[in-house]
């Protein structure tokens, strides 16, 4: 049998293109020297997190969620099943995307103009953190399934490996700046540090700010404590 090479992930790629730019232009990458990782910036579109029980609700009994592209951080995929979100005055956001694996409560994602869009008055809140926010209908093929709470805007966040987190003299819970360079530069501050052994260095922004700054492969970004 001859072995292959693992396929690289699209925001790895998407490193290398903005280094291979900057070699281009005689330019040092805009990142730390001596990091321990390079900087990853992604656009976390809109999505929803679903409980086993939710899952099987809007699918089937026994359906099981099916990996469709695999996301950055190890373990977590995009799936292919996507679902109907339906907010107040019947408003719907078709085909939003599952992330999986199941988690233990059910949580959507949405960007401001996402909410404003459907009628939700959404707060900005951590991930997981659900408690009095706004609920909603969801429908799948097999049913609908009515959420309590659980509709945020998640703050903007990075992952950090605790091999990072020493590099740029953080912990887990602290707020960074992220500077963004381009003909959109800009700056976004309060930027939530989350630490684990498991996570790799990524910052997570919604599309609306995404859009904002036009965030491009080649995008220069450079985390500040």
């Amino acid at each position: 049998m001859v072995a292959t090479k693992p396929m690289l992930h699209r925001a790895e790629v998407e490193h290398w293109v903005r280094q291979a730019v900057y070699q281009r232009l005689g330019k040092p990458m805009p990142r730390s020297a001596g990091a321990p990782n390079p900087l990853v910036v992604n656009v976390s579109a809109r999505h929803c997190h679903l409980t086993a029980e939710a899952v099987e609700i809007l699918f089937g009994k026994g359906h099981k969620l099916t990996p469709f592209k695999a996301l950055y951080q190890e373990g977590q995929f995009a799936a292919a099943e996507t679902i109907t979100l339906i907010g107040p005055r019947s408003r719907v956001i078709s085909n939003l995307r599952i992330l999986g694996p199941c988690r233990t409560l059910n949580q959507v994602e949405l960007a401001y103009t996402d909410a404003v869009a459907l009628g939700f008055d959404i707060p900005m809140r951590l991930s997981g953190n659900i408690e009095g926010t706004t609920g909603a209908m969801l429908m799948g093929p097999a049913g609908f399934f009515e959420m309590p709470q659980g509709v945020i805007r998640a703050l903007r966040h990075v992952h950090m490996h605790p091999d990072d987190a020493a590099f740029y003299g953080v912990k887990n819970a602290d707020e960074m700046k992220l500077k963004i360079g381009g003909p959109c530069a800009l700056t976004l501050d309060k930027l939530l540090v989350r630490v684990d052994k498991s996570f790799k260095l990524e910052v997570h922004i919604d599309t609306d700010e995404g859009n904002a700054c036009n965030l491009q492969p080649d995008t220069p970004c450079e985390l500040i404590k």
